[in-house]
């Protein structure tokens, strides 16, 4: 399958509010795109979704508290075939047990294309499979607490070249997943225009943090001038704590850098040999 072709599974991630004993029917929509080559068959399955590290490494083989609603989940038709520029709305179904726990749970909808053979440039029969994977984010109704903070906002002082990164940590010591906001803007040092976000962009965020976990958040700034002075002003809000970090950064290529040394110590070795030979001159004299 062509990767210009491969098909789409929308909405990527949802979050749905769940009871106790209630029943829930929601749907995800898969698209097989107009210049496919060749019908799509799909297959659907449900897995338990975790993040495994600071950086959200997806986990979807552990099964832990959090994630039973694997479990309560069922598709009812978990097979389809669809031909070029065809959707389809995937139902799935969960019975919520009379005891289910309070807070967060989660689980991964997973699409996945039907095996397709191809022979690799050893001649060896190669079987390629495509996955997409839509996240359920629910929340179970009960006792919730809320808890956590922004560990770090961060933007550097200087930089070598572009694209800027900057960074966020946050904690979350709550029960249920919450959404943190980051806000980036960047302007001309002497100019004072705006760089990023550029007109017609947003340059909010909206992250997820789960529940027991601390995430870092990184985000790169490209598209502007390797060699400049920036403002860059990032905000960052997660439960009821706000973190504003203004910095301005000197962006200087080591390049540039190298020739201004060079030519530093050029002025100095001219100017040295300047003072002795005027010395030598008076010696003369």
């Amino acid at each position: 399958m062509d990767s210009s072709n491969i098909f789409t599974v929308t909405p990527m991630s949802q979050q749905i509010e769940l009871e106790a004993g209630q029943t829930y029917i929601g749907h995800i929509t898969v698209a097989n795109p107009a210049n496919a080559a060749a019908d799509f068959t799909y297959q659907v399955n449900v897995s338990p979704y975790g993040v495994i590290g600071e950086d959200y490494t997806a986990d979807l083989m552990t099964q832990t508290d959090r994630s039973q609603i694997s479990k309560w989940i069922t598709i009812p038709e978990p097979t389809g075939t669809l031909k070029p520029n065809e959707t389809h709305d995937v139902e799935f179904v969960i019975n919520v047990p009379e005891n289910a726990p309070d807070g967060g749970q989660y689980a991964t909808i997973m699409i996945s294309s039907a095996p397709k053979s191809t022979a690799n440039d050893d001649g060896v029969n190669v079987k390629n499979i495509f996955e997409m994977a839509s996240i359920i984010y629910a929340k179970v109704a009960g006792e919730t607490t809320y808890k956590g903070e922004i560990l770090e906002n961060y933007i550097p002082g200087f930089a070598t070249g572009t694209p800027i990164r900057v960074s966020t940590t946050i904690k979350n010591e709550s029960n249920v997943h919450e959404t943190a906001r980051i806000s980036l803007e960047v302007k001309s040092f002497f100019a004072a225009a705006p760089v990023y976000p550029r007109a017609g962009e947003s340059g909010t965020v909206q992250e997820v943090i789960m529940p027991d976990s601390t995430r870092l958040f990184t985000r790169d700034i490209d598209g502007i001038s390797p060699l400049g002075i920036y403002d860059i002003t990032q905000t960052v809000t997660f439960l009821n704590d706000t973190s504003i970090n203004h910095q301005t950064i000197v962006v200087c290529p080591i390049w540039f850098m190298a020739l201004v040394i060079i030519s530093v110590a050029a002025i100095i070795v001219a100017i040295v040999h300047a003072i002795k030979k005027h010395r030598r001159k008076k010696v003369v004299i």
